[in-house]
Formats: structure tokens, C-alpha cells, sequence
């Protein structure tokens, strides 16, 4: 399986972008998928993600601003992110997940950069 993320870029504050993650294969196979992102300096984050049932969780950072959303037919989950800030500049990964028992497994696309100037 193979994810590949698209849409980052430089974006003023307050603007929006929207983050598409393409996988392989059906989405369906994951027990979730979701977004993560990494600012310089700082770990990894978890920003948002959405179960296979379609629950969505969202990081209080962003609530409020970013929606997480899925097409199956496309076999893509997006992230809208609107009313961006300076703080949310990051790369951002897409991710999937098998949970299969107690253990769990992460597949990880490569990174797409958001910048958010001030």
C-alpha cells in the first residue's frame, strides 16, 4: 500500500488550503486514516483522523478550522484546513493505520509542506 499526499503550499494567514491523501488501495482496509505534522524542531503530531466507521477526531489546536473528509470512489481522505495560522506551518503526513489485535500498523506517505506567513 502506498499513500500520496498533495496540496501543500505557501498560503497568507487566514487563508485555506486543502490536503489530499491518495492510497493504492481501497480505504476501507484501514482501521483509520488520518494526518499528522511535523513542525521544525518539535515531534510529530497527530492533527486529524477519521475510522473506518467515520469518526473524526481532531487535535484542539485545529478544531474549529480543519475537516477531515474521505472519497472512496477516489480512494482519498482530504484535510480542509481554513483560517490558517503562522503555527500550523509544518510538514504535514498522511497516514494509515491497521489496528490488528493489541498491535497496530502504520503506513506513512512522504510529507507535503504547508507554510503559513504572517
Amino acid at each position: 500500500v502506498q499513500l500520496q499526499a498533495y496540496g501543500g503550499g505557501l498560503v497568507q494567514a487566514g487563508g485555506s488550503l486543502r490536503l489530499s491523501c491518495v492510497a493504492s488501495g481501497n480505504i476501507f482496509q484501514f482501521s483509520s486514516m488520518g494526518w499528522y505534522r511535523e513542525a521544525p524542531g518539535k515531534q510529530r503530531e497527530l492533527v486529524s483522523s477519521i475510522s473506518k466507521g467515520g469518526n473524526t477526531n481532531y487535535a484542539d489546536s485545529v478544531k474549529g478550522r480543519f475537516t477531515i473528509s474521505r472519497d472512496s470512489a477516489k480512494n482519498t481522505v482530504y484535510l480542509q484546513m481554513n483560517s490558517l495560522k503562522p503555527e500550523d506551518t509544518a510538514v504535514y503526513y498522511c497516514n494509515a493505520r491497521y489496528d490488528i489485535g493489541r498491535n497496530s500498523l502504520n503506513v506513512w506517505g512522504h510529507g507535503t509542506k504547508v507554510t503559513v506567513s504572517s
